[in-house]
């Protein structure tokens, strides 16, 4: 399971940097996942991340 920022989607707010700055940067304005990080899902708050996306636009791929 890896972690999907979806750029069409994602309007910028930056939560998802604010929840989980360790796995999310924001690169011209958007939310993304940091390389090497895309794997991290049980890094602190990521899943609150996911969930409070305002844009909805994290996912966890694979997820069942």
């Amino acid at each position: 399971m890896r972690i999907s920022v979806d750029p069409e989607q994602c309007y910028g707010s930056g939560d998802c940097v604010h929840r989980a700055p360790s796995v999310f940067t924001q690169v011209d304005g958007l939310g993304a996942v940091i390389p090497g990080r895309e794997h991290d899902i049980d890094a602190p708050r990521v899943r609150e991340a996911v969930e409070g996306c305002p844009s909805a636009a994290i996912s966890l791929v694979g997820e069942d």
